[in-house]
């Protein structure tokens, strides 16, 4: 038991040290935004200093339609991070989702990694985190407490990471059950599931699976940004030297899979239109979001409020997370602008062209 918690241990501080050093990220596609266009209002009839940016996530009032999304937790360094991180949120009133608590269910060492969040930010949204191949398995009504009391939780995030398993060394594949076991999670906590892919989006039919099963937000995170097959790659192959797991064009194809975020978007809002009790689904837009202009496009394209962990962990290491959200938040600010948009509602409702440039 000892040694698999010191690999959990291990896993969560290469992950962090990779997606800051290595070239993990898809290089032959895209988060698919460069094909939505929004289209330019030449009389907006609004102030640019009185558009409003704040809006309502899960009940809450929050002054951005931007969340932090899952990074880290579990080791050591990760309670240093997760307090800046948090300070950040509690800042700028935004939601914050937690890495995986998986090693703080298997080891109560690592809890204060994750309690220390609510500690620096008592008052914002924060959504617990535990993998599907631990849903999958059954989690008790104790372990379920445990993971939302740790940090007073708003919502449980169940991240979907079939793809990552797959790579992983010590990856878990088996998902068998997994719908049921939600649905059976859905019934048993206080709180709103949130389903998050971790790169490789979600298809509508799976979407539709998940809120049949009662889940309440879904979070794309399509294809675009950080390729966790790639990560799980790269200690592998520190691991092993080679990877003989796969034929050289099978590995090549593999390690960029995904459904591009943009065309999660699409699909989803295609379902919301054509079967009316999926409607009011809150869709979180992330899988290589990069800017203002992203996230704008995303809420125009059905998406409540869009998130990120890659550019938020490069930008925290630089010592500049919150300037960066701010920078953020002033792109998607000059686009509500320039698209006569006073307002996250009337984004929603703006005006898109689908290219092919």
């Amino acid at each position: 038991m000892e040694e698999v918690r010191n690999q959990t241990v291990e896993r969560k501080h290469s992950h962090v040290e990779l997606c800051l050093k290595a070239d993990v990220s898809y290089t032959s596609r895209t988060n698919g935004l460069e094909h939505i266009e929004l289209v330019h209002n030449a009389a907006p009839e609004l102030n640019f200093k009185d558009i409003d940016l704040s809006t309502t996530f899960l009940g809450q009032r929050i002054d951005y339609p931007f969340m932090i999304s899952s990074m880290t937790g579990g080791y050591g360094h990760a309670e240093e991070l997760n307090r800046t991180i948090a300070e950040t949120a509690a800042t700028l009133n935004i939601p914050l989702g937690v890495g995986s608590m998986r090693q703080a269910l298997e080891n109560s060492d690592h809890q204060k990694s994750f309690s220390i969040v609510r500690q620096a930010a008592p008052h914002i949204p924060i959504y617990a985190n535990i993998g599907a191949p631990e849903v999958a398995a059954g989690l008790t009504d104790e372990q379920l407490a445990a993971l939302i009391g740790m940090i007073d939780a708003n919502a449980l995030i169940i991240h979907l990471n079939p793809a990552q398993e797959l790579f992983q060394p010590e990856g878990s594949t088996d998902f068998q059950h997994l719908l049921r076991e939600i649905d059976r999670t859905a019934s048993r906590i206080p709180v709103p599931i949130i389903a998050k892919e971790v790169g490789c989006g979600i298809a509508s039919d799976t979407a539709r699976q998940l809120l049949d099963a009662g889940v309440t937000v879904i979070d794309v995170a399509g294809a675009g940004g950080l390729s966790w097959q790639k990560v799980e790659e790269e200690r592998y192959l520190k691991q092993f030297g080679s990877d003989n797991r796969f034929s050289p064009q099978a590995l090549e194809q593999l390690l960029e899979w995904g459904i591009p975020t943009a065309t999660c978007l699409l699909d989803i809002a295609e379902l919301k239109e054509e079967q009316p009790r999926y409607a009011d689904a809150p869709i979180i837009a992330s899988g290589g979001i990069r800017n203002g202009i992203d996230i704008a496009k995303s809420i125009a394209l059905g998406a409540s409020i869009a998130a990120s962990a890659g550019m938020m962990l490069k930008a925290l290491e630089q010592g500049r997370l919150q300037e960066a959200i701010l920078q953020w938040m002033n792109d998607l600010r000059a686009v509500m602008f320039l698209t006569g948009s006073p307002d996250i509602a009337a984004l929603q409702q703006t005006t898109i062209r689908i290219t092919n440039a």
